[in-house]
């Protein structure tokens, strides 16, 4: 057993191996504070010669235990992965993928599991440097090793390795990734925050990269193993020159049409004559393989020479430039909010759904059970890029829907602004170039074509990068092609005010911070130029929402009445909803939100929920109804829950033989609070009645009878000198 430790943000961290899952290729148990993770690396015994990829999978898994919790459901155990986990398997796949050995040829599967968290320190960060180190003591080659660190902006200072309570309240928070060399991998979201400080944070998390580098060679020094050898191949592609003499010119033409369509159409009839030329040499499978291979290097090489000598784009555009936008609102007729954003030959359809808050997503996991009230779902069918295939949520979706929704979410305004659950739906119907910036833009259009009041709009850009030595080309908005054959994807998106979202691959061994300034300048002037010709369409929330919405009224009301809204047993809350067709929910500060179909049930179930959480006013006259009728008096319920007593005496300024023959139940009638006793007793007056103070329940004063014509009471021993019969003392 080998064990080695290192202070990082000033708390200790473990890096062990030898002890636990000796039979992996590499496993290595990594500690800091109370997170505890372990990670594994194992590949397959045969090795596949000319695969064109990596077959590397990466499968990050929490273990409910970790926090000591048991899994929710019926199903005890841990089932399919999480969001969360596919992200997490995301930020460690991202960053390792392109250091490993295409010749390698055999599949490797990383394991990271988290087996103890103090729900202090996030495990993510350690899982990917356990990962590394796994597959850096191991047999498998690895470029490597690489290191990632999180970095987040708490009162306005850099933090590294921030707990959960840092990272709830930052304004800037970013996992960056990397080796020795440079920084490979990038994602994180913001509240506007400025490029220079993107620069800095950056820069703080190299350092700490570096460190972290140093830390697993450490490691690998003292328990490393033999690397596996690389299953490169001898095979030589036979007439190479011939083939490269045929298909050069051919492709500096076809590599420039206009459209992606015409692209590779004008590509796949160069491809397929050149095959039928040389069909006799490759029937022989290796033969194919390598002419595949060729005819991939000469579009390569032609696209990058084409933007680094002559700053000439695929489709002929500048390195700066950007293709034309449409934007459109209003798109579908039934729906809360929808927009369509095309942006060249990318398209999103974005439609935005407003619900209740039983609408919000729940989250359970060993972080601790959470709501989120904005909801993004991001959509790739297979037909966006003109192809046949299965209707699924992949990793993909839910990465790229992840940063959309990071994008966007700093300008979400909060519940008790606008108490709505949010959804926002990208339906992707075209793509060549970014999808998710697509998704970000329309999401902006949609959400405020939807009423919902965005602190401001966010749009989003792709850029690229092309290098040949010390030579650079940076890209803004950036195709499928110069992706696919480009080294970097990089993708920011923000407001006119700063960066909300930020995405960075880089498929070279690392990246200068020089470039990376450059980089973040050029993507604000596209990001302000996409914001300008959104702004044209819809600048600000649409007034209303729509019709087909549901109608949202939001109170305060005292945190003691909320057990007198709902009632025992939830009795008078339903009784609510029933009578004014709404859904109403309680929250623990005293926030209550209902939900209507219209306006005017949700306004009469507001009243309702007033009058309920409300005191009795004295003085202060209510339309009540009569609920008992008795032969002192009838009681009376003027505020929803709450009755008082109109006694027989205050219900007309005549003389009556009964309470029936002026008042019957279910009548109703307004009526004056005159006392609460001490025990809360509360006595009323009909109108009809004259108060203690003269005056009608209207506030005017009540004309007095001739002492003649007052009414005699012989029940009581009165005469007409008044004496002590209950209308007199009254007056």
């Amino acid at each position: 057993m080998q064990k080695i430790t290192m202070q990082l943000a000033g708390k200790e961290l473990s890096l062990e191996t030898g002890r636990i899952a000796k039979q992996a290729n590499g496993a290595v148990f990594a500690q800091y504070e109370g997170s505890v993770v372990i990670s594994t690396v194992c590949c397959s015994e045969d090795a596949v010669e000319g695969l064109d990829y990596v077959p590397v999978t990466v499968d990050y898994n929490e273990k409910y235990y970790a926090a000591g919790k048991i899994p929710g459901g019926f199903i005890k155990r841990e089932s399919r992965p999480k969001d969360k986990e596919i992200l997490v398997s995301r930020l460690i796949d991202r960053p390792m993928r392109p250091l490993f050995e295409k010749s390698f040829g055999r599949e490797i599967q990383i394991v990271p599991t988290v087996l103890s968290t103090d729900q202090v320190n996030p495990p993510d960060m350690l899982a990917i440097i356990a990962s590394s180190a796994a597959v850096h003591i191991s047999d498998i080659p690895f470029n490597g090793p690489i290191a990632g660190v999180r970095v987040c902006q708490v009162d306005g200072q850099l933090v590294v390795n921030p707990t959960y309570d840092d990272i709830a309240k930052s304004t800037m928070e970013i996992v960056v990734a990397g080796t020795k060399d440079g920084i490979t991998m990038v994602e994180g979201g913001a509240n506007e925050v400025d490029e220079s400080l993107m620069i800095d944070a950056l820069e703080k998390a190299y350092a700490v990269i570096k460190e972290l580098y140093e830390f697993q060679e450490k490691l690998r020094s003292l328990v490393g193993k033999e690397k596996l050898p690389l299953t490169k191949s001898n095979a030589v592609l036979e007439n190479t020159d011939a083939i490269r003499a045929d298909a050069e010119p051919l492709l500096q033409s076809a590599c420039f049409k206009k459209s992606k369509i015409e692209r590779h159409a004008a590509i796949r009839t160069i491809k397929t004559d050149l095959k039928e030329k040389y069909a006799e040499q490759l029937a022989d499978e290796n033969q194919a393989k390598l002419f595949d291979a060729l005819f991939e290097d000469l579009q390569y090489n032609i696209l990058r020479s084409s933007i680094l000598d002559k700053g000439l784009r695929v489709d002929g555009r500048g390195t700066e430039d950007i293709r034309n936008i449409a934007c459109e609102i209003d798109v579908l007729p039934r729906t809360h909010g929808s927009a369509l954003f095309t942006r060249g030959e990318t398209q999103s359809l974005a439609v935005t759904t407003l619900g209740t808050s039983m609408d919000e997503q729940v989250f359970d996991d060993i972080d601790g059970d959470k709501r989120e009230h904005f909801i993004l779902h991001y959509n790739f069918p297979p037909y966006s890029v003109g192809e046949v295939g299965r209707l699924a949520t992949g990793r993909r979706e839910i990465g790229h829907g992840n940063l959309a929704h990071r994008s966007l979410e700093a300008m979400i305004p909060t519940k008790e602004i606008f108490p709505y659950t949010i959804r926002m739906v990208s339906e992707v119907m075209e793509s060549n170039g970014s999808s998710s910036m697509a998704t970000v833009c329309g999401g902006t259009l949609s959400l405020l074509n939807a009423g919902v009041p965005m602190k401001k709009a966010v749009a989003g850009i792709a850029m690229g990068l092309i290098t040949d030595g010390d030579r650079y080309a940076v890209l803004s908005d950036i195709l499928g092609e110069e992706d696919h054959l480009g080294d970097m994807d990089f993708k920011v998106a923000g407001t006119a005010d700063g960066i909300t979202g930020f995405q960075m691959d880089i498929k070279i061994a690392g990246l200068k911070i020089e470039i990376m300034r450059k980089a973040l300048e050029q993507a604000k002037r596209g990001r302000l130029h996409i914001l300008d010709i959104m702004n044209q369409v819809i600048s600000k929330p649409a007034e209303d929402i729509s019709e087909f919405a549901p109608k949202v009224v939001s109170l305060k009301i005292d945190v003691d009445k909320i057990g007198a809204l709902i009632g025992p047993g939830g009795k008078t809350i339903k009784a609510l909803c029933e009578q004014y067709d709404v859904k109403i929910n309680t929250e623990n500060d005293g926030t209550v939100t209902i939900y209507g179909r219209n306006p005017q049930d949700a306004e009469g179930a507001r009243v309702a929920v007033t009058g309920i959480a409300a005191d009795p006013e004295i003085g202060r006259v209510y339309n009540g109804v009569v609920k008992r009728v008795m032969e002192y008096g009838a009681f009376v319920e003027f505020l929803p829950g709450k009755e008082g007593l109109v006694h027989i005496s205050k219900l007309s300024r005549e003389r009556i033989n009964t309470v029936a023959d002026v008042l019957k139940e279910n009548q109703e009638i307004p009526v004056k609070v005159l006392e609460i006793d001490k025990v809360g007793r509360i006595n009323l007056s009909y109108i009809d009645a004259i108060d203690p103070n003269g005056e009608s329940p209207h506030g005017q004063r009540a004309e007095r009878a001739p002492r003649s014509d007052r009414p005699y009471d012989r029940d009581r021993g009165g005469d007409r000198r008044g004496g002590n019969d209950r209308y007199d003392r009254r007056r």
